[in-house]
């Protein structure tokens, strides 16, 4: 047997190899549909205006301001997303590298847990992709839900220390999933310990 076959053959059967590829390349897709979701679905949610017996009701500006842009919805609404200085052309940049990224996991799969390996800018992606979210959800906290919410008015919000509810879960899946045995375990122990009895 050729060496590289059989390097390839070794890789792909080894569970010490194969279990954390698999995983990081789940984590890293699951993401990214996170990412899409911000990006369309919290643009959808603010031109929503209420349901009726048979679907959501959107207005209809939704179509005439975000759809007609592109059309593709992420998109469409990554360009409204720059028109209210929400991201900038290096943020939508930054969405396409992380989306080919996440092409290679989800269309070449095998060729990635066996002999390629995961992309060679897999990590600067991730690391990208969350950083994107953060800025989109923190962009959204700020400009929209805070100033909505009576709860906040006068009040100074430091933007470095908002944690926005996607970025968390992603941490959460990347602890549990890939890291160390004690930290895996922590928010486990942790939540059993706090949930104890009751």
């Amino acid at each position: 047997m050729e060496p590289k076959i059989k390097q390839s053959w070794e890789e792909f059967l080894n569970p010490e190899v194969m279990r954390p590829r698999l995983i990081a390349a789940s984590i890293y897709i699951a993401e990214f549909e996170v990412l899409k979701d911000s990006i369309v679905g919290r643009i959808r949610d603010f031109f929503w205006t209420g349901f009726d017996e048979s679907a959501d009701k959107i207005d209809p500006k939704y179509t005439a301001d975000v759809l007609t842009r592109n059309r593709s919805p992420v998109y469409a609404s990554l360009d409204w997303l720059k028109d209210q200085n929400a991201i900038d052309d290096h943020d939508v940049e930054t969405f396409d590298r992380v989306k080919g990224c996440r092409n290679i996991l989800a269309h070449k799969l095998l060729s990635t847990l066996g002999s390629e390996g995961l992309p060679a800018d897999f990590a600067q992606c991730f690391t990208d992709m969350v950083a994107l979210l953060r800025k989109i959800e923190v962009w959204w906290i700020t400009n929209v839900d805070i100033p909505t919410n009576p709860d906040f008015d006068g009040a100074e919000i430091d933007e470095s220390e908002i944690v926005p509810g996607p970025v968390l879960t992603m941490q959460l899946l990347m602890d549990i999933a890939l890291g160390d045995d004690e930290r895996s375990r922590f928010y486990y122990d942790e939540f059993r310990k706090h949930t104890a009895g009751g």
